[in-house]
């Protein structure tokens, strides 16, 4: 058990990761550290887990609250993807169509 259950001080400065998605129109993301880019169609942000890539339709930037790491998007969500080392030539195509 002790293997999911980890108190240590370097673990408690990295802010707390939620998604929350109200009816495949508005997003709250928190952990967010920053905003790589976004247009009307795709977001990707940089969070406490990872690198974040949503895709949708009229996606609209709600709310962003930089000090509390606190995104909210609103439009019609198709996909939402993490990007992590694990993956990295996935990440690769997706940063070099992202950066055409």
């Amino acid at each position: 058990m002790n293997q999911y259950y980890d108190n240590s001080p370097a673990k408690s400065s990295i802010p707390d990761h939620d998604v929350i998605m109200r009816g495949r129109k508005l997003l709250d993301i928190t952990g967010v550290k920053q905003v790589e880019s976004f247009d009307n169609e795709e977001f990707l942000l940089e969070t406490s887990m990872g690198f974040l890539a949503i895709k949708g339709q009229n996606l609209q930037m709600k709310n962003l609250d930089v000090e509390k790491g606190i995104v909210s998007i609103k439009g019609k969500v198709f996909e939402l993807v993490y990007i992590d080392d694990q993956h990295g030539e996935k990440a690769k195509g997706f940063f070099s169509k992202l950066f055409r």
